[in-house]
């Protein structure tokens, strides 16, 4: 395809998303983007987190222009399916489907070469095992290893070398090729391939000894190593599309669609607009509409976070996705498909997921400076040998030895031991942590942001309280409050019937039940009609007497956030019932312990200012911000990084996904959603506030550890330089120097398994 010039002087701009394939590293990422910003008009970022190019230009700029410019550049790019498009298990998108095959290949590559490597290892090693022409069957094993088990390295070396560039691909490409080159070299031309031989055991090689030295056991084992490590990133890429999956599976599958007077059951994705659907109590509401007839309570819990149903009835507007609990309900279709309440906050997760920075990752980083540094070593070695008068076969052996030494074998253990270790001592204590790309910003995180509902709060609905007028008994009062709404789904109700139960109460038999949507509910209690509802409701429609002092109960009560009913029966009001969220205990503890990491506490919720306000006061946040939409969770997120600060969300909502998906670190609770769950980088099972300060501080624990590996990954390498240019090293003190560094890394990372979450046992 021959590739057109964007069209000027356009003022409309439209962003284009790319799912992109193939690429290694963050200079992949930053290569895509240089090329995709050289095209007239154009403004792309590239996560490399997310695999995903975030592409601004002309409107009616062609799409296949850009995919055209991705291949070019050496990688695979599609235009994703639209969110609504996706069905519920992934299918359909093709970002997932070549996420799920790139770890499939990688997991065979890993097991077939681990099995080959293994005995190679063992025979290169011990010297009791090198039997008569070993070393040939080492060969045969190794091979296999070297070519087709670090292809992926050597197709990514010679994408990079065709742009000039050099990444720790172009590295383990390299050693891996270099050890096995020399290996043949020396099997088929040198004394290696003599029959008896065996490896030395001693500490410096002689200039001329390298021709009877082989290295299968270091090409091998570096590609299995790193294998290991790929395999591991590709599945922590295949869980990034886990939220949006989620989020997809809220939604209804089918409707029941009102048309010509006859119910028919269709499809979510085959309404329009115009389609009038009911939905009967303990159904999911299809799309977002009015209602046209009945009345209602819905719990959108999903959307705003609260535990407290919205009482609906005709003209209220509802959304896809929500939870019909109360009657039955005729709703008009008035969005459908992409422009749908869901649809958005499935964008809001995406974006927010596109929108992280770029994780650039350490060994990356070290990378593009330490490949060119060894490359040219390795070219001084064998033109410093020359020069020096040295043969070209020792020349040849210095140069190789170096590129082999380099290659740094125990970096393909740095990361996944570390955070095997890690999560496998989080999950002992209930933390569970997806990746190790959430661990590059911990270190800095100041801020730590707090949903209310079902994370500071435990989001049930439970009576917290009942205010009885002078004269009354409060156990008749409760007895005969509970003995009515018995008869309710209504989750107010059933957090009154709950306490009345828990008091061991005997609840007397209620005949005739009446539900009063939106106001209330009656039931014949004792031969008396017994009224539970609204204050307004009971004195307007019901001519009941309220005195001044329930009314005050009702203020005190509904200033604080809470739900306030009364009870009345013969005209009077007899008591008022408080219903309402209750605050977890270990909250204000976990609040103090967050304070003394140094953490900034904010408080989110879509409740009421008097709720977050009661709350705020009772765990100790001063920095509250109430009536927060999903969108507004997500601005408050992005605000705070502008101010630059380094942000942990904690939330169980699907309401909070996008915000999770935007921190820096998202931390979900464990009794939460899918979607909170997914959208999240660190999950709290127990959903006990005290661990999320244990989850932050192992997480950090675990970014150093990862952090040390690195650093010694490096510097064994980088000490034995000197001696493998002079060309004395022995290959096989080089591959026992080799071991030794990837046994420090494992035994450094062993000391995650001494975490102690400090709120439990002491400091870790």
């Amino acid at each position: 395809m021959t590739a057109e010039p964007l069209a000027p002087g356009s003022i409309n701009l439209t962003d284009v998303e790319l799912d992109i394939t193939g690429m290694t590293c963050a200079s992949c990422a930053n290569r895509i983007e240089r090329k995709l910003n050289k095209l007239p008009g154009v403004e792309a970022s590239v996560n490399y987190a997310t695999e995903k190019a975030r592409v601004r230009a002309p409107e009616g700029a062609d799409t296949e222009l850009f995919i055209e410019t991705v291949k070019a550049a050496g990688y695979s790019a599609v235009i994703p399916v639209p969110i609504h498009e996706r069905d519920s298990t992934g299918e359909g998108s093709d970002s997932a489907n070549a996420n799920d095959d790139w770890a499939s290949q990688l997991l065979r590559r890993l097991l077939i070469s681990t099995a080959l490597t293994i005995p190679v290892v063992l025979m290169s090693m011990i010297p009791a095992l090198q039997f008569t022409y070993w070393q040939w069957l080492a060969l045969t094993l190794a091979a296999p290893v070297a070519v087709w088990g670090a292809w992926p390295f050597h197709r990514a070396a010679a994408t990079n070398a065709r742009h000039f560039t050099a990444t720790m691909d172009t590295l383990i490409s390299l050693g891996v090729l270099a050890a096995f080159g020399w290996s043949l070299y020396a099997l088929f031309f040198g004394g290696a391939g003599e029959t008896g031989m065996h490896m030395t055991m001693t500490f410096f090689g002689t200039p001329h000894g390298g021709s009877s030295e082989i290295y299968l056991e270091v090409a091998s084992a570096v590609t299995v190593f790193i294998l290991l490590g790929k395999y591991i990133e590709a599945r922590a890429s295949r869980e990034s599309g886990a939220a949006l999956r989620a989020l997809l599976e809220l939604g209804a599958k089918d409707a029941t669609v009102l048309r010509n007077g006859t119910e028919q059951n269709v499809a979510v994705s085959a309404l329009v607009v115009g389609d009038r659907v009911i939905v009967r109590p303990g159904e999911k509401i299809a799309s977002d509409g009015l209602v046209i007839d009945g009345s209602s309570a819905v719990d959108e819990s999903m959307l705003t976070g609260e535990s407290v149903p919205v009482e609906v009835g005709p003209d209220s507007r509802v959304t896809g996705a929500t939870l019909n609990v109360g009657g039955r309900l005729l709703v008009e279709i008035t969005r459908v498909g992409s422009d749908t309440e869901l649809a958005r906050l499935g964008r809001l997760v995406e974006d927010a997921q596109t929108g992280k920075a770029d994780i650039q990752r350490l060994a990356d980083r070290v990378s593009a400076i330490f490949v060119p540094v060894v490359l040219v070593l390795a070219v001084v070695a064998f033109v410093g040998w020359m020069i020096a008068g040295g043969p070209i076969e020792l020349a040849f052996t210095a140069a190789v030895t170096t590129l082999v030494i380099a290659c740094p074998c125990a970096l393909g253990l740095a990361t996944p031991t570390a955070l095997l270790v890690g999560t496998g001592r989080g999950s002992q204590l209930g933390i569970l942590i997806s990746g190790p790309q959430v661990l590059e910003q911990t270190r800095a995180v100041d801020t730590i942001v707090l949903d209310k509902t079902g994370t500071v709060t435990t989001g049930e609905m439970r009576m917290s309280g009942i205010e009885v007028l002078d004269g009354e008994n409060e156990e008749l009062v409760l007895a005969r409050a509970a003995a009515v709404e018995a008869g309710s789904e209504h989750p107010v109700g059933r957090a009154v019937v709950g306490a009345a139960l828990e008091r061991g109460i005997d609840l007397p038999t209620a005949t005739e039940f009446t539900a009063h949507s939106g106001s209330g509910v009656q039931a014949t209690v004792d031969g008396t009609i017994v009224l539970v509802g609204r204050a307004s409701w009971l004195t307007t429609d019901q001519n009941v007497t309220v005195s001044d002092a329930a009314l005050a109960f009702v203020e005190k009560a509904e200033a604080a956030g809470s739900t306030a009913m009364v009870i009345a029966w013969d005209g009077h009001a007899r008591g008022v019932l408080i219903v309402g969220d209750t605050v977890k205990a270990s909250s204000a503890d976990a609040i103090a312990e967050f304070v003394r990491l140094g953490l900034r506490p904010v408080l989110l919720t879509g409740d009421n200012a008097g709720a977050a306000a009661s709350v705020a006061s009772v765990v100790g946040i001063t920095d509250v911000h109430a009536g927060i939409t999903p969108q507004g969770k997500l601005d408050v997120i992005r605000q705070l990084q502008a101010e630059g600060r380094v942000v942990a969300m904690v939330g169980d909502g699907v309401n909070d996904s996008a915000a999770l998906a935007a921190a820096d670190l998202g931390i979900a609770m464990g009794a939460g959603t899918d979607a909170a769950i997914a959208a999240s980088d660190i999950t709290v099972v127990s959903g006990d506030l005290l661990v999320v300060a244990d989850a932050v501080r192992l997480a950090k624990r675990t970014l150093g550890i990862i952090r040390g590996n690195l650093f010694w990954a490096f510097a064994y390498n980088v000490a034995a330089l000197p001696i493998a240019m002079l060309g004395l090293l022995n290959p096989l003190i080089a591959g026992a120097a080799m071991a030794f560094s990837s046994v420090f890394v494992v035994m450094n990372s062993l000391r995650l398994r001494r975490f102690t979450g400090s709120t439990r046992a002491g400091s870790a």
